[in-house]
């Protein structure tokens, strides 16, 4: 509720928050109502005749915590927010939460618990949906509370809180958790299930059972016993307050997981540094013994996690809607990946006419309103980002006047948001502690919708600013406001009292939420991950600018983290993730259950294809590593929309000019008279960013900087290497293929040198190469510029498996054309290793579908490797001879080449290495 202090002295208490938080300096208000940034301001309280947070029917509503949690800031737009914001009136618990594997949603009774496995294709096939079913619920005898509240938050878990008067009910759940911690006290455990249950094991206060096909643990505290009638399982806690519930890889899992089920899970963290072209993240789980010592856990990684962890995984996976889970038996695990580079503009280059360009870009310097009219945050931010893009191209050029007008075009604006007590201005909510710009939209007051989408504009737009006038972005001028912005946004302290950690970005998930109460029976959405991306790449560029290392590498982990759950989820680009029965190679939105070939407002192929590429900046060069997938999409688009572009075709030119400009160029020559720029855009930053891949090449993704403001292309095997210094000192910059570029201070070098020029390293694709590289996360690729790896094989649990795949590990490569070579064979050179496990025996088999069509023409299965009890890589190659061979070989068009691996024999998993020149398969074709 709101507190009773007067205007002025809230202000007063606000403003010193504020500063503790350490990201603002202290300061006395102004005025009444208004709080003091630098030079800036925001009120503390709503414009007259504005909305703040509301249910769906537009009643005013606050956040649903307990008395425990009431002063933290809450994290809204994360995957739980509607445990805190309750949209609909008739509904005080939850609307369906998408943890992943599990699924859950708040009732009177407990919490149910669902594990989808299997997906709907709905909307005319336009989206897929693992949609919430309960399985069970938890609770207690008796329990039938009038609401659910959230009680405690951590990176990614949650503790709902449900209270009848004489029963309370605290569940803890998270991202990856197959576990539910529950605390209860006033009535019997009791789990209710959803079908009559087939017990497997029963142990006691250890419970095994199948639910819908899905296999549950049970687990009360030592000495308790279930009690099974029908749907209903009980048991007493004898005093204590603890149980637990775990959905289980498969029923031979248990005894794993029984070690763990005391181990509760208290809070999550993450934590990331960018060093030398690396961006590394390390996510902990802490946990509390109820019983024992035993303080590990299990984990369900994603595939974005997956793909970059050098840490051990069992063999046990979940089913998502983001593709297959691997478990991880540890309460915490590492990724590792190449930053993503961000430049202010793409560097200067001998295709750009200047003459042609200095038209261009008068055009937008010159217009009569160069904001086109917009008013509220977003389309002002649009705007902003527009302007943003040519102040470095026209510095680049020489039209050092054409760049001080955008500049101050921009600094005018941003100063009219940045002051309080104008037509537009930003407004802090006490109740929710978030920043709210007026004139809003989208629902970014009532919903607490887009934050992330509206300021990363304004973000962005500082950062070029910052650039070039290091004294309007000091805290003292305007930087505060700035920093205000971002605290709301993507605030890095969970210690600050005024936001929450990180608002919109889901640390776990990989990419943000859009939705500010989550109040959708499929979960929470984004839309435009792109213009999350942008935020992120304006916060690279506004730390470098600033001198703010801090926010520079937490925009690098950002937008690193973000790229490859871009990839896989929205853009599906290993194709592993998507259900086979969706007919759409990318999504434009991604939901909590899934993913949807649609937007919020139309359904026109351009625009659904357009969402996740604009706003086009220096910041969106990530998008080229992956080459085939763009390549994919516009065809996709190209199909839907009945031919090319029409509305967007220049944002989507300019995404094609990421994987191949001479055909974007091409475009552009031949359709850029006439056009309307879309609403971001500019026929000047189009022409500028066309032509200039054209002139140095594609992205060069293989290669990353020793800063976060670096970038490589490459043309005909020639790489030219680009840096931004925003230090007042020159600085050399390294690069992972061993080149070093000399940048002066304040400015941006470029050099050119050797190499490049091969195969998209994370992209298999359409291949005619006849040797392919295993690498992690099922691929084969013809790519030889890969991270080193391993995954693990699983057990053949004591039975001889030899000849019949058991739990095989796979790589696969699809759209395969050659022609058979009849002299040649099946080849393959592998590294294995057992350890010091003793009668182990990985097994090959490769297959053949020579046309695509799903059918396997040829099998192959090799004598399998008997390892030794030594750790340490063994090389297992064709010459063991072959098993058995079935079908025959034929020329591939458009065929699928698979390699299975599997431990034949023994009682343990093993390993095999990927992404080396020891981890190849090569099949006998030209």
């Amino acid at each position: 509720m709101r507190t009773s202090l007067s205007r002025s002295a809230a202000a007063a208490v606000l403003t010193v928050a504020l500063a503790a938080a350490g990201l603002g300096p202290a300061a006395s208000p102004a005025a009444a109502a208004t709080v003091p940034a630098g030079s800036g301001s925001y009120s503390d309280t709503r414009p007259a005749g504005t909305s703040g947070p509301t249910t769906g029917t537009g009643a005013p509503v606050t956040p649903k915590l307990t008395a425990a949690a009431r002063n933290k800031p809450v994290p809204t737009n994360d995957w739980w927010s509607s445990l805190a914001y309750q949209r609909y009136g008739d509904n005080p618990y939850s609307t369906p939460m998408y943890g992943h594997p599990l699924t859950y949603q708040a009732t009177s009774g407990g919490l149910q618990v669902g594990y989808p496995t299997a997906p709907a294709i709905v909307g005319d096939g336009r989206q897929y949906e693992y949609a919430h079913k309960a399985d069970l619920t938890v609770g207690l005898s008796g329990l039938n509370s009038p609401d659910t509240k959230a009680d405690a938050w951590s990176d990614w878990t949650v503790t709902p809180y449900w209270s009848d008067g004489t029963r309370t009910l605290r569940t803890t759940i998270g991202h990856g958790m197959p576990f539910v911690y529950a605390e209860g006290s006033g009535g019997d455990a009791r789990i209710t299930t959803a079908s009559t249950p087939t017990v497997f094991a029963d142990q006691g206060n250890v419970l095994g059972l199948t639910v819908a096909g899905h296999h549950y643990a049970l687990f009360a505290p030592t000495g308790s016993d279930w009690s099974v009638s029908g749907s209903a399982i009980t048991a007493g806690l004898g005093g204590k307050n603890y149980f637990s519930l775990a959905v289980l890889p498969s029923t031979d899992a248990l005894a794993t997981y029984r070690k763990y089920a005391f181990s509760f899970v208290t809070g999550s963290t993450v934590g990331w540094a960018s060093e030398g072209g690396t961006v590394k993240a390390t996510y902990t789980l802490t946990t509390e013994a109820k019983e024992g010592t035993e303080r590990g856990t299990v984990q369900a990684l994603y595939r974005h996690q997956w793909l970059h962890t050098p840490d051990p995984l069992t063999s046990w996976t979940y089913v998502s809607p983001r593709g297959t889970m691997k478990v991880r038996e540890s309460a915490s695990f590492t990724t590792s990946q190449r930053s993503a580079g961000v430049l202010p503009a793409l560097p200067a280059s001998p295709g750009v006419d200047k003459a042609r360009l200095t038209g261009y870009l008068n055009e937008v310097a010159n217009a009569s309103d160069p904001f086109s009219g917009a008013t509220d945050t977003y389309w002002t931010g649009k705007a902003l980002g527009r302007l943003a893009q040519l102040v470095p191209v026209a510095d680049q050029i020489g039209q050092t006047g054409i760049r001080d007008k955008l500049l101050g075009l921009m600094k005018g604006r941003l100063q009219e948001w940045f002051t309080a007590g104008g037509a537009s201005e930003f407004s802090y909510d006490r109740d929710w502690k978030t920043l709210t710009g007026y004139p809003a939209s989208y629902g970014s007051d009532t919903e607490l919708n887009d934050h992330h989408f509206h300021y990363g504009y304004y973000v962005y737009a500082a950062a070029v600013i910052a650039q070039y006038d290091q004294a309007w972005a000091a805290d003292s001028a305007w930087g505060t406001m700035v920093k205000t912005l971002v605290r709301d946004t993507a605030n890095p302290s969970r210690t600050d009292t005024a936001f929450p950690f990180l608002r919109g970005f889901d640390v776990y998930a990989g990419h943000s939420w859009a939705s500010g109460h989550q109040g959708f029976a499929a979960g929470n959405n984004q839309e435009s991950s792109s213009e999350s991306v942008n935020l992120s790449a304006g916060l690279v560029l506004w730390g470098a600018a600033t001198g703010d290392t801090g926010l520079r590498d937490l925009g690098s982990y950002l937008l690193t983290t973000e790229s490859e759950a871009i990839t896989q989820y929205w853009f599906d680009a290993d194709r592993q993730v998507f259900p086979s029965g969706f007919g759409h190679g990318t999504v434009g939105m991604v939901w909590g259950s899934g993913g949807a070939y649609s937007t919020w407002w139309t359904a026109n192929p351009e625009e659904i294809h357009g969402i996740n590429v604009l706003p086009v900046t220096g910041g969106s060069l990530h998008l080229a590593r992956e080459k085939a997938a763009i390549g994919r999409n516009i065809a996709e688009m190209e199909r839907e929309n009945g031919g090319p572009a029409v509305e967007w075709r220049d944002l989507l030119w300019e995404f094609e000019a990421l994987a191949d400009p001479a055909a974007a160029k091409g475009k552009w020559d031949a359709g850029n008279a006439g056009y309307t720029p879309e609403q971001g855009e500019s026929r000047a930053h189009t022409y500028h960013w066309i032509t200039t891949l054209d002139s140095l090449g594609a992205p060069d993704m293989t290669v990353s900087g020793s800063i976060p403001t670096s970038a490589v292309f490459t043309r005909n095997g020639v790489r030219t290497y680009s840096a931004h210094n925003h230090g007042s000192t020159a600085r050399t910059v390294t690069f992972s293929d061993g080149a070093t570029l000399t940048v002066p201070a304040r400015s941006t070098a470029t050099g050119t040198g050797t190499g490049g020029g091969g195969p998209d390293p994370e992209e298999p694709g359409p291949s005619t190469g006849n040797t392919f590289r295993l690498k992690s996360g099922g691929v084969l690729t013809t790519a030889t510029d890969g991270a080193a790896g391993a995954d693990t094989l699983a057990a053949a649990d004591g039975i001889n498996r030899d000849g019949t795949p058991y739990r095989p590990t796979v790589y696969e490569v699809k759209g395969v054309d050659g022609t058979l070579d009849p002299g040649a064979a099946t080849t393959f050179r592998l590294r294995v290793d057992a350890g010091t496990t003793v009668g182990l025996a990985p097994q090959v088999r490769v297959g053949y579908d020579l046309t695509g069509d799903g059918t396997f023409d040829r099998t192959e299965t090799f004598r399998y490797f008997a390892t030794d009890p030594v750790a340490g890589w063994e090389e297992y190659t064709q010459a063991v001879g072959t098993k058995a061979v079935t079908g025959s070989l034929g020329d591939l068009r458009g065929g699928t080449v698979r390699l299975e691996i599997w431990n034949a024999l023994g009682n343990a998993t093993s390993r095999v290495q990927t992404g080396t020149e020891a981890a190849v398969l090569r099949i006998p074709y030209v």
